[in-house]
């Protein structure tokens, strides 16, 4: 077999830790099977990096900062190569333009274009682990670029897709996928297995296991991704495509996000193009627009109500106040902003074929006087934002009013 594992920073946080690490790899070699490892920067590296660099500009997008925080992997990748030789076994570090990652120019949030894995083939013929940096590549005119927070998830999936690996393991300091995040609702169960689908939304609504990009990769590669503990043996979860058996579950799990700002533009002409008008500098500029919805017009006019990322809303009243004036007022006297609110969302497969979902979720809300603001669905997610005091009220109350405290074999039909 051809393996691909991946460690996050935590797994990497300490020599001891790092030498357990090369331990795991050693022995998944030893085994019989070919290995490529994607190290992330040690614990709380980054954050230290990016502080450095926030001393003298605040823009994370500069290209000088992803040329800093990239640091971060390349000492990690030479101590774990270090580390496999000390046991005995044959390594080789590469970082991202090595191998080599190409993706595009948006510094801080690039995009993976390709991926030679020729050199990764070279040191499997040697007999070497392959230990790449996690989280960085290298665009098409030779700078440094980073792929945003989670990224080495990203670089795991998609180095596991270009050597075609029969798995890309995801080793974290959680031992799997959780129906919601057990440090704030005790009863939380491991999944078993879980649709690309199913993780694709849990990953987008706060889910902070696997980054979106890396499921999004697994799933159009078809790549099957293990996420399982670091500090453990035992199963984790396996992220595959769908099968029969999970549309008998009709909720999977549920996720809160507390990084959300809600925007209201008052007073705009009920004509058509202006929501065009609205969203396109907001979209030009890569700030990402989730929910939307709009009121009922009133003599002649309506309100826009929508949500972006808390640390997009400053930059997004900026983008229109200069760029549609006309629309929010010279001063962005039509604007209105709330910063407290969360995302409280329902996800599962079943959905397709199970009605009520929404109905449960209103009642179970209704029953502790928690007002709903906006209301988002897709095809397997119902998505509700509430009040940010009442996060994990919320999402308790949906946990288990849905039946995810128990075995999905004895959860309660609609």
């Amino acid at each position: 077999m051809l393996v691909v594992q991946k460690y996050g920073g935590t797994s990497v946080g300490t020599i001891e830790r790092i030498t357990a690490v090369a331990q795991r790899c050693v022995a998944t070699q030893r085994a019989g099977h070919q290995v490529a490892v994607v190290v992330s920067a040690m614990s709380g590296e980054t954050n230290r990096l990016l502080k450095l660099a926030g001393q003298i500009q605040d823009d994370p997008n500069d290209r000088e900062v992803d040329v800093i925080v990239s640091t971060g992997e390349q000492v990690s990748v030479g101590l774990v190569a270090l580390a496999i030789r000390k046991l005995g076994g044959k390594a080789r570090s590469f970082l991202g333009h090595q191998v080599k990652i190409q993706t595009d120019s948006a510094f801080s949030r690039a995009r993976i274009v390709s991926i030679d894995a020729d050199p990764l083939r070279a040191a499997f013929a040697a007999g070497e682990i392959a230990v790449i940096a996690g989280f960085q590549g290298v665009d098409e005119d030779g700078s440094i670029t980073t792929l945003g927070r989670g990224g080495s998830d990203t670089t795991g999936v998609a180095i596991a897709a270009a050597l075609a690996a029969d798995v890309c393991e995801i080793y974290t300091d959680v031992d799997g996928v959780y129906t919601t995040d057990p440090n704030l609702v005790p009863s939380a169960r491991k999944i078993e297995r879980i649709s690309y689908e199913e993780m694709l939304e849990l990953a987008s609504l706060g889910a902070k296991v696997l980054q979106i990009r890396s499921v999004e990769l697994g799933m159009k590669y078809g790549v099957p991704i293990h996420v399982r503990s670091s500090f453990s043996d035992v199963e984790g979860t396996w992220v595959v495509p769908e099968e029969r058996e999970m549309e008998h579950v009709v909720v999977s799990g549920v996720t809160v996000a507390r990084d959300e700002a809600k925007i209201t533009v008052g007073d705009l002409p009920d004509q058509a193009g202006v929501a065009a008008r609205l969203f396109a500098p907001l979209a030009d500029s890569g700030v990402v627009v989730d929910m939307i919805i709009q009121n009922t017009a009133w003599d002649g006019t309506t309100d826009l109500t929508f949500t972006v990322p808390a640390g997009d809303r400053k930059r997004a009243i900026e983008i229109l106040r200069t760029q549609v004036a006309d629309l929010v007022g010279a001063g962005g006297e039509k604007i209105a902003t709330d910063d407290e609110i969360c995302k409280v969302s329902v996800v599962g497969v079943g959905m397709r074929s199970h009605a009520g979902v929404a109905k449960r979720m209103f009642q179970l809300l209704a029953a502790e006087n928690i007002n709903i603001q906006l209301i988002s669905t897709s095809e397997i997610k119902i998505s509700v934002v509430v009040a940010k005091k009442y996060a994990e009220l919320a999402l308790r109350t949906l946990h288990d009013g849905f039946g995810l405290d128990r075995p999905p074999s004895e959860r309660a039909a609609l």
